[in-house]
């Protein structure tokens, strides 16, 4: 992979997208690169994603406009289903994922953000979805996920408005969990990343798979969901020696490997 870096820290993946010169700009060569990245995590040994951009002035700062400035209509929804596929993929990944957004986050670096399942960000972090500036609309799930997390107004003042937020305003409504000196960013996420990693895989990744599916349907369904989920934890290793070690005041030792049972 050229534009995508695998950094293996114990149980956390540290995945760093590499085009520093074109502020990380998401093209078809990067994009590719990530899908790559993802695929080729060993969930057996692997806990939690960090996901980064290289440099300290941006985390992706959006499409390669140069990529798209030619592109015909066919051509712009194909690019559009490569990016969202990806996205969900990372969406749907049954590790956490976690983005470190170190500066410009806009666009497609906004929209990829949104797909991990934790935002922190340094104190010179940047947010926004600019497309009607270049008449266009968000392409890579803008216009879904941003509704999402901070609900429906807000998503479209940013949208239709194509202003940027900084790093507070972020914060403010909820587009990110956290805001840190950049010096310190990295170490923050990583330390997140193990304070998750240690905790029980399958039910960390059971949580994950009851949020994201509850999400979409009612919350009778919700439930339902949660209730299978809940259920399929009982008899795993991690449940008995999790339970056995809180009566006896032990420390749980979960299973190096995943496994169901």
């Amino acid at each position: 992979m050229s534009f995508v870096n695998i950094d293996l820290q114990g149980a956390v993946a540290v995945l760093t997208i590499d085009r520093p010169k074109a502020l990380n700009a998401l093209n078809p060569e990067v994009l590719a690169d990530l899908k790559a990245a993802f695929e080729g995590i060993d969930q057996n040994a692997v806990r939690c994603v960090v996901l980064t951009g290289a440099g300290d002035k941006s985390f992706v700062a959006g499409a390669d406009i140069g990529s798209m400035s030619t592109m015909t209509k066919a051509e712009g929804e194909a690019f559009g289903k490569l990016g969202n596929d990806i996205f969900l993929m990372i969406e749907s990944f049954p590790l956490p994922v976690i983005a470190a957004v170190n500066g410009f986050a806009l666009g497609g670096g906004c929209e990829l953000a949104m797909s991990c399942d934790i935002r922190i960000c340094s104190d010179n972090a940047m947010f926004g979805q600019p497309e009607v500036g270049l008449g266009i609309t968000p392409g890579f799930g803008g216009t879904q996920r941003l509704a999402r997390l901070v609900g429906m107004g807000m998503a479209k003042q940013m949208l239709y408005t194509a202003r940027n937020i900084d790093a507070n305003e972020a914060l403010r409504i909820g587009l990110v969990n956290a805001v840190y000196p950049q010096a310190d960013l990295m170490e923050a996420a990583v330390k997140m990343a193990n304070t998750i990693a240690k905790n029980a895989p399958i039910a960390v990744r059971g949580c994950k798979k009851a949020v994201n599916e509850g999400m979409q349907v009612s919350i009778e369904k919700g439930v339902e969901i949660e209730e299978k989920i809940f259920g399929g934890c009982f008899e795993t290793h991690d449940q008995v020696e999790g339970m056995a070690c809180f009566l006896s005041r032990e420390k749980p030792k979960p299973k190096a490997v995943f496994t169901n049972n």
